[in-house]
Parts: C-alpha cells; structure tokens; sequence
C-alpha cells in the first residue's frame, strides 16, 4: 500500500493525484509510466483512512475500476460521483506533466483538469463530511473508472453490474461546475482502402490505395456533413464529422497498397434515435459505391436528461449559479445513463484545458469545486 502524506486542502491532495501517472496506454501515451493500478492503490489507502470501504475491480490486467462505500446497502438511496483515473498522453506537453507545480494562481500538469481536479474536489466533500457519510438519509459512493479516454470499458463493465443500485450518477468533468446533462454520442471507425504496390516510377503498373481513399474521403466528407446537419438538437447543434488520422504508405518511390483514415462522427439523440451513425455510414458508403471498408468501428451513444430532473434541482439548491447546459464531447456518463442511471457531469475546471500542452486548473475553481461537494453531500439529510 502506498503511504498517504497528509495533506491541508484540496490543492494538495491534487498535487499528489497529478504526481501519480496514470496515462491510458492506448493512442500513443508518451511515457511507459501508464495504467490505473498505481492511482487506483494510492485512492484505495486514502478513502480506507477516512473510513471508505473500497473494492478494486479489475477490468483490464492491471487496471481496475476502484468503488468506494461509506455507508452500508440498507435500502436507502444511493448516489455516486464518478472521476475516470486515466489521462491522454504526455508526448506533446511543454511542462512537466506529473510535476503538480504551483504558479500564477494554477496547479500545472496532466489530469489537472481532466478529471483529477474533479476528482479531487469530490474527494474531499467526502472527507469533510466523513463523520456524517455514514447517516446521510441518501448514500454516497466514490466510483472511479478506467480507461475513460479510450473504449471507456470500466464505466461499461459497471454499468452492467451495479447501475442498477443507484438512483443517480454526478460524473466527474471540468465544467466550471455547470450540469452538463446532455452530450453527444461518437463513433470512431477506420476507413481502409486498398491497392497495387508497383514502382513509383511506372504508377501505372499499380493502384495507389492513398489517392483512392483521399478522393473517397473528400466524397464521403461532403456527403455525410450534409447529412448529419439535418440530425439536429436544440441544445447540442447538428451532428458532426472529422477525419483525424490519415496513413499510408512507406517510401516515396512505392505506389501504396494500403491506406487508413481514422473519423470520428459526433450523434446527437436524433441521430442515435434515427439507427446511429454507423448505420448512417455504412448506407452512405454503399450507396455512393465508394472503394472502402469500414474496420474496428466503436460507437457510443450521447446521453441526456431532462435539465428539470429532481437531482439537477437538488444540485441547484446547494449552488444556485450551476446551469444545467450541453457538451459536444462524450465521457463515461453515456453509458451510465444508457443502462438506466440518470447521469450527469460536473466538476471544476475549464474544459478548454483539457488535453492541452500545458494542462492546468485554477486554484479558485478547484476550492469553489471542493467547497460545493462539501456543500451538496452535507445537503443529503
């Protein structure tokens, strides 16, 4: 077990969260130091010392989701707030990015903002309310999932085996402590094309699977972009498409034989409701005969509820000025609410600093988000 050093506030307990890396391995993390395991074993010391009974589930060798239970299941209702404990990749940062430094009013490194600023507001709300966790008349529940900022598998795997306990979910995101209760949906997919190797100096001998799919792109682009504005939501906007990645080939004097685009296609609820993009995908492909394959598609779905829901209510009244709004990105919230569990995100921070190379969070939003958990738990009596 590792050893918790004490700490004064929530800056400090971020400062430790921040030194421990905990980068998803997946799409290029920039580091060896990756998994859950370490932070995951760290939270478990310090929620036991504040008398949190925990569980470490495994989702992933090595990498578990942690759920954290501080009062006992007698029936009374039960909520839960739920940071991920994974991050992006640090290949890119300009700063340290597990140096947790202090300067011109911020806390500087990865997770920062996403989510462990969250994380650590929500951890300690339950800290200072932690002599009475055990009496509130609605139970509260630490859940920390993981791999978040890939296939999301712990907040799926939970979803299947406990979203049934619960009554409802606040998942942790940088929000500037808004009620983001509806976000769209994704899908990932690679497009693959494929072709005749040949000498670049004789082309014509080959079939450049790089230009077959870059003008299949450019079709399918402007085709799908006209479609997914006519699935349309009046909080979200208009669906959305973006190619992210494309590769191909390996020598300029090599006609290339294969070639990939990775796109990611934002759904709203319409969209979702309508068969989902990759429905929409295949049909478009087919139907403009487009040499292409579609490989190792991943979709997600968007999540809302209504911004009247008691327990956004309920989050009012102890912070007035949070907004129930709308979010264009996706986080584990979806499946949650996808399984039944009315869901929501909120947590302090700017979104806009999320993944940058220079990630950050503001003291003062930190505080504020720390002193509304204290705030909203105290509340459940």
């Amino acid at each position: 077990m590792i050893s918790n050093p004490p700490v004064t506030g929530p800056v400090e307990l971020l400062q430790q969260l921040v030194r421990i890396p905990s980068v998803n391995p997946d799409n290029s993390p920039g580091t060896d130091r990756t998994g859950e395991a370490a932070i995951a074993t760290f939270l478990q010391g310090w929620i036991e010392a504040i008398d949190g009974d925990v569980t470490l589930e495994e989702i992933k060798p090595g990498r578990p989701n942690l759920i954290a239970r501080f009062a006992p299941r007698d029936g009374r209702p039960r909520i839960l707030l739920g940071p991920h404990l994974d991050t992006v990749g640090v290949g890119s940062m300009t700063i340290d990015p597990f140096g947790a430094i202090l300067g011109d009013g911020r806390l500087w490194g990865r997770g920062a903002s996403d989510t462990k600023g969250p994380m650590a507001a929500m951890l300690w709300g339950l800290k200072e309310n932690a002599a009475m966790l055990a009496k509130l008349d609605v139970a509260v529940d630490f859940v920390a999932f993981m791999g978040e900022e890939s296939c999301q598998w712990g907040s799926k795997d939970f979803a299947r085996h406990h979203a049934h306990d619960y009554a409802f979910a606040i998942v942790g995101e940088p929000t500037s402590l808004d009620i983001v209760h509806t976000t769209k949906g994704s899908l990932w997919a690679t497009l693959r094309a494929t072709g005749k190797a040949a000498h670049s100096s004789m082309p014509e001998k080959g079939d450049n699977a790089a230009m077959k799919l870059a003008r299949a792109l450019d079709v399918l682009e402007r085709e799908m972009a006209a479609q997914l504005a006519t699935f349309t939501h009046p909080v979200l906007g208009r669906s959305t498409i973006n190619v992210g990645v494309f590769r191909s080939g390996s020598r300029p004097n090599i006609v290339p034989d294969l070639a990939d685009a990775e796109i990611d296609i934002r759904l709203t609820p319409a969209l979702h409701d309508a068969g989902g993009a990759l429905a929409l995908l295949e049909s478009t492909i087919a139907r403009l005969g487009l040499p292409v394959e579609i490989v190792e598609p991943h979709e997600n779905p968007p999540m809302e509820i209504p911004a009247s829901h008691p327990w956004i209510h309920r989050i009012q009244e102890a912070r007035p000025a949070s907004r129930p709004v709308g979010a264009p990105w996706f986080s584990d919230a979806a499946h949650l609410s996808a399984a039944g569990l009315p869901s929501v995100c909120l947590g302090p921070g700017s979104i806009e600093q999320a993944h940058t190379c220079d990630e950050f969070i503001e003291i003062a939003a930190l505080e504020e988000g720390a002193a509304f958990f204290t705030d909203f738990i105290a509340s459940l009596i």
